[in-house]
């Protein structure tokens, strides 16, 4: 059967994350969403996503075909469902679709499909941005049980300091030295390649990824995921960073997500609590006005290719966009469009011409390259956010 991952309606929701990829292609837990499904399904998907991002993502339908919205989570329970589908059925939650099964060329009109209501525990359904670090805790657990399921780990080395070593797994070549593990609380996973150098203290549920690394003395708490290639130091608390980002310095993160390509200066801090304990609201590109989140603790969303300077403060529930560069005293406002340029004095658009310069050269660093898909993918963000830029 052919698989095809959609983007539903939580795309809109959950910009600015989806400005640069579909909604599979999301890290929560310590695996996309995308990676999730392909391991529960036993093959490769393909993807039907906004047209701009197609190039890079491009859907490959067959004569008949099996749309999944990637924005839940896969179980036994769902794939078992989805996977015993036909033609003309469809999986549904309440009034939101889980999979359909569709000749090539059609498209889903309920009244006629035959609907199956999902009526398990076990759904993990991803709608807004605060959902892919307050879900977090359980996407790690459930992608510790199927990556380590009938493996086992790497040895502790001596001098690490490890409490429920058994929740512990740490994968071939990766480097851990002289730090404390406690998996009281959930599992601490170690991906490929990965260090964690001396002195950090860390508590589970936590993912380090492929090749990323953990710097000296780093403190972090639980629900939190350091992505591939990632160099993380200083205080995170229940965060989500996709993937080759740093946040190299020490600096308190907290109920935040990180998108690609993105650096935080030395001594940057993000509030994640306002003074008077009240709900944080954040920005909502699907509303473009500031949201209720029902959430008290909410730190920052920083789109892929964000950066921001040394000392950088960021206040309560801010949203960044993508490619955009902070710098100055005092708090920005708590929400800055896409390739803003600027401060808590104002900002002024940053020029694409400039923004790909740096994205060359950020990802050559990584022997990856910046390509014309790349650009062309940045250039439509630009585009279609001038409206919010105060120049």
């Amino acid at each position: 059967m052919n698989y095809i991952l959609f983007d539903g309606p939580e795309r809109t929701s959950l910009l600015p994350f989806t400005f640069t990829r579909p909604v599979a292609d999301i890290r929560i837990g310590i695996r996309t969403l995308r990676e999730k499904w392909e391991h529960f399904l036993k093959t490769d998907t393909s993807t039907k996503t906004e047209a701009y991002l197609s190039k890079k993502w491009p859907l490959q339908e067959a004569a008949l075909n099996v749309w999944i919205n990637p924005a839940f989570l896969p179980t036994e329970n769902i794939v078992k469902i989805i996977t015993g589908l036909e033609k003309g059925q469809a999986l549904y939650f309440e009034n939101q679709p889980i999979a359909y099964v569709a000749e090539k060329g059609s498209g889903l009109k309920e009244a006629e499909y035959d609907i199956i209501q999902y009526t398990h525990t076990d759904l993990v359904h991803i709608v807004h941005t605060w959902d892919i670090f307050s879900k977090n805790h359980e996407a790690i657990a459930r992608d510790y049980k199927q990556l380590t399921h009938g493996r086992t780990s790497q040895a502790l080395p001596e001098g690490v300091i490890a409490l429920h070593p058994e929740r512990i797994f740490i994968e071939p070549g990766a480097t851990v030295q002289f730090c404390s593990l406690n998996a009281t609380d959930g599992p601490i996973y170690i991906g490929k390649d990965s260090e964690i150098m001396e002195g950090s203290l860390i508590r589970g549920p936590f993912a380090l990824c492929e090749g990323a690394t953990l710097k000296m003395g780093a403190k972090i708490y639980t629900g939190t995921t350091i992505g591939p290639h990632s160099k993380v130091g200083g205080e995170v608390n229940n965060s989500v960073i996709f993937g080759y980002s740093n946040k190299g310095h020490d600096g308190f993160l907290g109920n935040s997500v990180l998108g690609e390509w993105c650096n935080l200066g030395a001594d940057t801090n993000i509030s994640n609590l306002k003074n008077n304990y009240s709900e944080v609201r954040l920005w909502s590109y699907q509303d473009e006005r500031f949201a209720h989140t029902g959430l008290q603790f909410c730190g920052l969303m920083m789109g892929d290719h964000s950066k921001c300077g040394i000392n950088t403060m960021f206040n309560t529930g801010t949203v960044v966009g993508v490619s955009a560069n902070i710098f100055g005293s005092g708090y920005p406002r708590n929400f800055i469009p896409s390739f803003s340029w600027g401060g808590s004095k104002g900002t002024t658009t940053y020029k694409t011409n400039k923004a790909f310069e740096v994205a060359e050269q950020v990802m050559q660093r990584r022997s990856k390259t910046f390509d014309d898909t790349e650009a062309a993918i940045l250039q439509q963000v630009f585009d279609d956010t001038t409206r919010f830029r105060r120049d």
